[in-house]
């Protein structure tokens, strides 16, 4: 057994994307427990790697974090298409239903990096406000372009809450999901209860979710 081990550790640590699997093994552990609660030790278990190997890839726990924090970034950025002047252009022109769906693509195919965001952001770490800043700034550009096409109702609508809410419904969400699922009856992260959150959430930012009152001879 012990030699079947070292056997399965030796090809892991032999793998060329040897780095890839510390790495992510790190953002699983960092997403669940924190930076400050992983040990590069635990890592290395994760990864089914050495110890040794970990600190040869990586050096220190400091450069391991800033390796997931770039990993995350670059992801992020692809995944919402902002990582060149023209995807970042077609963010911004896009409708709510298309930037619904790369959210939901996000969390569905990457809950460990969704996860990670959201610890980084409570924990207040420089890419949580890096992030959380980029993200405001893309939404506050997108409603912007809205108001100037008169999509917008112009005199309710607030523009820096309107860049802030979208946000605050998928961080809330991705927080607070131990709780939201105990009303759900399946995962937050299932496919249906997905798709069942984004289209509430895009009703929401197109209709809101009480009727305009009724007009009465008293009101006219």
């Amino acid at each position: 057994m012990a030699e079947d081990c070292a056997l399965w550790r030796a090809r892991r640590e032999a793998h060329p994307d040897s780095a890839a699997l510390i790495r992510d093994a790190a953002l699983r552990r960092f997403a669940a427990h924190g930076v400050a609660g992983t040990t590069l030790r635990v890592i290395a278990s994760d990864a089914g790697v050495s110890l040794g190997l970990v600190q040869h890839r990586f050096g220190t726990k400091e450069r391991l974090v800033d390796a997931v924090d770039q990993y995350v970034i670059d992801l992020v950025r692809s995944k919402l298409a902002l990582d060149d002047a023209h995807g970042r252009q077609k963010a911004l022109d896009e409708d709510v239903e298309d930037t619904g769906l790369r959210v939901r693509e996000l969390i569905g195919e990457h809950p460990a990096v969704v996860d990670y965001l959201a610890r980084a952001m409570i924990d207040d770490t420089a890419i949580g406000a890096r992030t959380f800043d980029a993200l405001f700034e893309i939404g506050r550009q997108r409603w912007g372009r809205r108001a100037e096409k008169n999509e917008l109702q112009a005199d309710v609508v607030d523009l820096t809450w309107a860049a802030l809410h979208p946000l605050v419904l998928t961080l809330g969400t991705v927080i607070l999901r131990r709780h939201v699922e105990r009303q759900l009856p399946e995962s937050f992260g299932a496919p249906t209860q997905l798709e069942r959150w984004e289209t509430s959430v895009n009703a929401l930012l197109h209709h809101g979710q009480l009727r305009a009152p009724a007009v009465t001879h008293d009101s006219v």
